[in-house]
């Protein structure tokens, strides 16, 4: 049984839905953060029920500046402290940068880099004096890379890998550590919601289920790991593409998200995370 106290952003789908079961059900009491006070509710509800753990639900946009110290204010209110830090949530929008408005745009940068470093100013003290805390931040696969069609979000998890590191390495000498999970293309809302369940990477390529994801964060960030790329397809296709030009990667990437003709579609949001909870 863990009791460090666990808070998770983007907690009610995907990703960060599978981390919350994995937190659970390791016994560690948690926070989960989400746009709607209902989903996160209902799910803290069931976990509850299912683990035994202590679950507080904090309904907050975090594209809103002022959420994360809301968030931080109704931890202190509820007199908890946040041992581990999950940074989740996040998105992207798909197209041409020039076809995306600039409200996406800052969208995308509000949440997946301005709200995790907002959340991390104001729990890492807290960490600091205790001498002990952990920091887990969901990049991606895209952050090692330029990404045409899907540009801005590929350079918002840039910035997380490049910061996570160099957090990483400004702590060295504490009780805090940070681990950046990157996976590659997986089976939650982010294809839908960013207009692209229909392209080549979701279609044609290895994706994995959620579920998985969630379990190799976890066990990196309890092994102290700095970068977790989860699954070995990913682990190949980050390997070889650092050894390719900037162009070349950019031009695979293009592939990646260009659009397959309808006829050829077979998959669809969920299908993967469904066949994986058959076998779990």
């Amino acid at each position: 049984m863990h009791l460090e106290t666990t808070l998770i952003t983007g907690s009610s789908s995907g990703i960060g839905l599978h981390l919350a079961h994995r937190f659970a059900s390791h016994g560690h009491p948690l926070v989960l953060v989400a746009p709607r006070q209902d989903e996160i509710e209902a799910l803290g509800a069931h976990l509850s029920r299912a683990y035994a753990v202590d679950v507080r639900a904090i309904a907050a946009d975090l594209e809103q500046p002022d959420s994360p110290q809301k968030v931080f204010d109704q931890v202190q209110q509820l007199g908890l402290e946040i041992d581990i830090l999950v940074n989740n949530a996040g998105h992207g929008f798909r197209g041409k940068f020039w076809d995306i408005s600039i409200d996406q745009d800052m969208s995308v940068i509000s949440l997946n880099i301005e709200a995790v470093l907002r959340l991390t100013k104001l729990f890492l003290p807290g960490m600091l004096a205790r001498n002990h805390g952990r920091i887990l931040n969901t990049a991606s696969v895209a952050g090692f890379e330029p990404g045409p069609w899907l540009s801005v979000y590929h350079a918002s998890k840039a910035f997380v890998l490049s910061w996570s590191e160099a957090l990483a390495i400004e702590l060295k000498e504490t009780g805090v550590k940070v681990t950046a999970l990157c996976p590659g293309a997986t089976d939650t809302d982010f294809f839908p919601k960013a207009g692209m369940e229909g392209v080549r990477g979701f279609q044609k390529s290895h994706v994995m289920a959620p579920q998985d994801v969630a379990k190799a964060g976890y066990d990196g960030l309890m092994k102290d790991e700095l970068f977790v790329v989860p699954g070995l397809m990913n682990k190949a296709l980050v390997a070889a593409r650092r050894l390719l030009s900037e162009s070349a990667q950019a031009s695979m990437n293009e592939k990646f998200y260009e659009e397959v003709p309808r006829e050829e579609r077979r998959r669809k949001r969920g299908d993967i995370e469904s066949e994986a909870a058959m076998k779990a």
